[in-house]
């Protein structure tokens, strides 16, 4: 018998011994909030071995409020760990234990609240009939007259916020290779040679799609895995690969609808040798270029560290938020989150002053793992950086945001009982 097969069965025998309501398929698990309040955003629990149960039947989960079960929305990860996603229905307080009932029955499938519909061009993640984000995975094509190494594919644009207002712009004339939410690399060493990924007009390297992974819908969040090939041009080689991975969640945050933007990138060197990525002040991590409708005068910014956007550019922050108008009274915004594990964490910024764009102070803003610290990428190894964006209409509050980010890297602790 195969090793793997006898652990299967010594899980299964566990579990059967270890959970007394197994046999009827329920599964009970406890959620202790620690020093910070939970917020209602998106939880995940490992139940690999828990699902070996599920048959054909359908997961449901219930929060347990004395002899009440509160159903909440729950969709479950599968993959070589199945993992069950869910958004708590409520705030719990800080030290406040919460119960939990997983439950396998026979039950309609719920309905997709986040979808992700693909076509010849883009894939868009949609929240019934309001619009998330497209990402497009054809070749984009440039402004007549303006030179074709400016065309790319792999980048996310628009970003749409709860209320409609469309938050970032492509190829605007200032910088024809700014595009929407994008990460190229700008000054790398690759294989003896200086190529730069980033600056398109210069004719050195580009970024392409390179195929779809996989797509989902489901009644939590919907998103898509997606390939990337960094290619130097001149010997049309592959000096980077890397995977996307993008993720939307509908939330509520001070009554009213945020969108939670997951965002993974995971960089593999396609090489034999060593790839530097060398120190700058634009690169990699993640990149926003704002609507045009955004200026110097109607645009602000602010850091976890407090900064704005007088004095945020070069420095570190755990998030930061960038605001802006979109119509008479009307604001919308969205927090950048760094995840502390990320490189070079808390991350340095590249925030445009105020006198940026000719003196019109457009908005561009980045997470730069890179700008104070070149880094190396061996072969045969993974570099993953992590982000989250939180999207959303009106304005919010430093304390809002630094518990947003203490959401998202302090997550409770879940136990299952036994």
């Amino acid at each position: 018998m195969k090793t793997r097969q006898l652990l299967l069965i010594l899980l299964l025998i566990f579990l059967g011994s270890s959970y007394s309501t197994a046999e009827q398929g329920h599964y009970q698990f406890v959620l202790e909030a620690g020093r910070t309040k939970v917020l209602p955003m998106p939880l995940s629990l490992d139940i690999e071995g828990i699902n070996l149960y599920r048959g054909s039947k359908e997961v449901a989960l219930y929060r347990l409020n004395g002899d009440e079960k509160v159903p909440i929305a729950c969709q479950m990860e599968e993959g070589e760990k199945g993992r069950l996603w869910f958004i708590p229905d409520r705030i719990i307080r800080a030290k406040e234990v919460v119960s939990f009932e997983i439950v396998f029955e026979e039950r309609k499938k719920q309905e997709a609240l986040v979808s992700a519909v693909t076509d010849a061009e883009a894939i868009t993640l949609s929240s019934n009939d309001k619009k998330i984000l497209r990402y497009y995975r054809a070749m984009h094509k440039v402004p007549e007259g303006v030179d074709p190494l400016f065309r790319r594919s792999g980048f996310i644009h628009p970003v749409w916020s709860p209320a409609g207002k469309v938050l970032t712009q492509i190829q605007p004339e200032d910088h024809y290779h700014h595009y929407g939410i994008w990460n190229p690399w700008t000054r790398t060493k690759v294989e003896g040679e200086e190529v730069d990924f980033w600056n398109l007009g210069e004719g050195q390297g580009t970024v392409r799609f390179a195929g779809v992974i996989s797509t989902v819908s489901g009644p939590v969040f919907g998103g898509f895995k997606v390939k990337h090939e960094h290619v130097v041009l001149n010997k049309n080689k592959t000096a980077i690969n890397e995977v996307w991975d993008v993720r939307s969640f509908v939330c509520r945050i001070d009554n009213k609808d945020v969108w939670v933007i997951d965002f993974t990138t995971i960089l593999r060197n396609a090489l034999d040798s060593a790839i530097e990525l060398t120190n700058y002040r634009y690169g990699g991590g993640i990149g926003f270029r704002a609507t045009e409708k955004w200026t110097r005068e109607n645009c602000s910014v602010l850091t976890s560290e407090g900064k704005s956007r007088k004095d945020a550019d070069g420095t570190r922050a755990r998030w930061c938020d960038v605001n802006g108008a979109t119509g008479a009274g009307e604001y919308s915004g969205i927090v950048f989150l760094s995840h502390f594990a990320n490189r070079d964490h808390p991350e340095p910024m590249r925030v445009w002053p105020l006198d940026a764009a000719g003196g019109k102070g457009y908005m561009f803003f980045e997470f730069c793992p890179i700008r104070i610290k070149s880094w190396t990428l061996y072969p045969d190894k993974r570099y993953d950086l992590r982000y989250r964006m939180i999207v959303y209409d009106g304005k919010m509050s430093s304390e809002t945001a630094e518990a947003l980010w203490q959401n998202y890297v302090r997550r409770p602790t879940i136990n299952l009982k036994k």
